[in-house]
């Protein structure tokens, strides 16, 4: 699992919907569909769920779950 900072709102699997700016846990894939759909970002490094360059300073973000 991942925790990742959604960028638009997303309505999970189970129907609860998430606002932007919501952290949640995601697996691998789901994330990989919710980066595709513009869901969650990939450009900022100082967020759980950048898969971008940039910093890897950990230091201001709890990690994977």
């Amino acid at each position: 699992m991942v925790y990742v900072r959604l960028e638009k709102e997303w309505t999970d699997g189970d129907g609860v919907g998430h606002s932007s700016g919501d952290m949640i846990d995601v697996d691998a894939a789901t994330l990989a569909k919710l980066q595709a759909a513009g869901v969650v970002g990939g450009e900022n490094p100082d967020w759980p769920g950048a898969t971008g360059g940039g910093s890897r300073d950990t230091t201001n973000w709890p990690g994977a779950t």
